[in-house]
């Protein structure tokens, strides 16, 4: 890659870099991507509904989250549509490395003048104790743009777990919802960021064998 072209990153493909470094550096260089295979568009669509839900909740909380999380839902919507935006988002430039990262908010928690972002799960069953680790560096990377934004940060995330436990009659599922709340380094954050810029710049590395897709496509 050119030295010189900027890079820009979003939560995901620091997902895919954690996963498989050769299939990130692939799709970065603009080599090839890797195949995303069949997904289900239920997650998607329960996301949809849970935003609309949320945001009737706009300045307070959900009344099952009361008790569960200290503060309030940011109050101002049309930030927070800018925060869920796909062409806006909340973005961090790093002038230096010639690169920036930008992170799309489900939703975002402020009490005594800090705010903790909040993502929505959706899984098949109850979370285990430790679920909380697959997002990890997706709240530290939302706690490093909310920063980087001027928007201080408590120091913490929220991840809201919801896993359907009982059909009812009329097609009704019925969800559990398991909230956790979550510390987060927005230190940890910066470090992933600027060793994928680097890694980027790089030379191509060599097939990783714990990938499936690098396994086969040589």
């Amino acid at each position: 890659m050119n030295a010189d072209k900027k890079i820009s990153l979003s939560a995901s493909a620091l997902n895919l870099y954690r996963d498989c470094p050769r299939c990130f550096w692939l799709e970065q260089n603009g080599i090839r991507r890797r195949p995303e295979g069949i997904k289900s568009s239920l997650p998607n669509g329960i996301d949809a509904v849970l935003k609309k839900y949320f945001d009737r909740y706009r300045g307070t909380l959900p009344p099952e989250l009361k008790g569960h999380i200290q503060g309030r839902l940011i109050d101002d919507q049309n930030l927070l549509n800018a925060w869920r935006n796909r062409w806006q988002g909340l973005i961090y430039e790093d002038p230096f490395l010639n690169a920036r990262l930008k992170g799309l908010l489900d939703d975002c928690v402020v009490h005594d003048a800090t705010y903790a972002p909040l993502d929505y799960k959706t899984k098949g069953f109850t979370p285990k104790d430790d679920a909380h680790k697959w997002n990890q560096d997706q709240l530290d990377i939302y706690t490093l743009l909310l920063e980087a934004n001027q928007y201080p940060t408590a120091g913490h995330g929220y991840l809201i777990f919801y896993h359907p436990i009982q059909a009812h009659e009329g097609g009704m599922i019925q969800f559990e919802i398991t909230p956790r709340k979550v510390v987060t380094d927005k230190q940890s954050a910066l470090r992933l960021f600027e060793g994928a810029v680097g890694f980027i710049r790089g030379p191509e590395p060599t097939r990783q064998e714990k990938c499936e897709y690098c396994s086969w496509s040589g």
